[in-house]
């Protein structure tokens, strides 16, 4: 049972990590350029809402999978390694940014 609350811990916490990367990086990126080379390419011909909607649709459709992988080997080990990179190259960026703007 205790592996299925952190699963489901696990999963929620990286669907809130997707919510701000997306929510960030939409007001964020009047302010400064998109570091992902492959979302930034597709903005021009999409516009920055849609593709936005379906690169984080896609990213939250890839973790649901991984929830429904429950009790296979590695599943909890691969929802914490995405929260890590999503916390490291991502949560911590934006936040140091918009806490820059509050300072100057």
């Amino acid at each position: 049972m205790a592996t299925t609350e952190r699963l489901h811990q696990l999963f929620v916490l990286n669907l809130v990590l997707q919510l701000f990367d997306g929510v960030a990086t939409y007001y964020g990126l009047r302010l400064w350029g998109e570091g992902n080379p492959l979302v930034a390419s597709l903005i021009p011909y999409y516009g920055l809402g849609l593709t936005l909607l379906l690169v984080k649709a896609k990213a939250c459709g890839c973790l649901f999978l991984l929830r429904r992988l429950e009790g296979r080997p590695l599943v909890v080990e691969s929802l914490a390694g995405i929260a890590t990179v999503y916390a490291c190259f991502s949560f911590l960026p934006w936040m140091t940014r918009f806490v820059s703007l509050l300072v100057a």
